[in-house]
């Protein structure tokens, strides 16, 4: 199955793309129609939530930048600034399950693509100890996944998505399964870490909250076959804080992006 195919490098890509879908489509082999035509641009370290409801495509759209999947039509381009040598890569991906390895130690979880890809040991070691530490999980190298809460679980599969130093992190709703104290604390470090390492992020969510605190860019998607319905900046004071998430102009752009996500329905005669 061939993969994505890579953006230009040269000063003929003036836009800085990451992502760029063209016409795109996908048609499962029972007949089910997922996804598209669907056209999405995405720059380089630019932060975007793909938001919709269940089956309209979101995660078949993350696969297919992903090279998981193939599309039925259309083109799919991804930047390749990261050399595929030494277990580097240029996409990760973070499941909505943290898909541990219950017998391996936290660090040997993350050291997994490392392994795979035949990494020399001191270079692996360093990497691992760099992506323990960017996810506060220094402490935690030696314990056992069913020794972590699911917020410390998921921080083990965003590091093992980071050793490999992607240019873009894909993530499918990553923490939709966790409470909501840990999932804001989460989207802070998430936010920390995409300010720090200017990774770019594609992020599904099934949440307008949370798509509107963490993007610059929230694209909504109809239902299924997806397809793009809207696309809404969220242009605010960088960085980001809980005084965002408590002020005003979050709640202005929460009602925008809920408005774009409900259909409108035509008024029945007489009502």
């Amino acid at each position: 199955m061939a993969g994505p195919a890579a953006l230009t490098e040269t000063g003929s890509d003036p836009a800085g793309l990451a992502v760029s879908l063209r016409a795109v489509t996908k048609v499962y082999d029972n007949g089910v129609i997922a996804l598209g035509p669907l056209d999405l641009d995405i720059r380089k370290g630019e932060f975007v939530s793909l938001l919709g409801p269940s089956g309209c495509g979101k995660s078949t759209a993350l696969r297919l930048i992903a090279g998981l999947n193939a599309p039925t039509s259309g083109a799919v381009g991804v930047c390749r600034t990261t050399v595929e040598t030494s277990g580097r890569h240029p996409v990760g991906f973070v499941f909505q399950e943290p898909t541990l390895m219950p017998w391996a130690s936290v660090r040997d979880n993350v050291r997994l693509p490392l392994r795979l890809a035949h990494v020399p040991a001191d270079e692996a070691n360093a990497r691992i100890d760099a992506a323990l530490a960017q996810m506060g999980l220094a402490e935690f190298a030696q314990a056992y996944p069913r020794e972590l809460s699911g917020g410390m679980r998921m921080r083990v599969s965003l590091a093992r998505a980071l050793v490999t130093d992607p240019d873009i992190l894909l993530m499918d709703e990553p923490f939709a399964a966790l409470d909501e104290i840990t999932r804001f604390r989460l989207n802070n470090d998430l936010l920390s870490l995409w300010r720090n390492l200017r990774k770019t992020v594609v992020f599904v969510t099934h949440s307008v909250f949370e798509s509107v605190y963490l993007s610059q860019r929230v694209v909504v998607m109809t239902s299924r076959p997806g397809r793009i319905s809207a696309e809404i900046g969220i242009a605010t004071i960088e960085p980001r804080s809980e005084e965002f998430r408590t002020s005003a102009e979050y709640a202005a752009y929460c009602r925008k992006v809920s408005n774009a996500l409900t259909p409108s329905y035509p008024e029945r005669s007489g009502s």
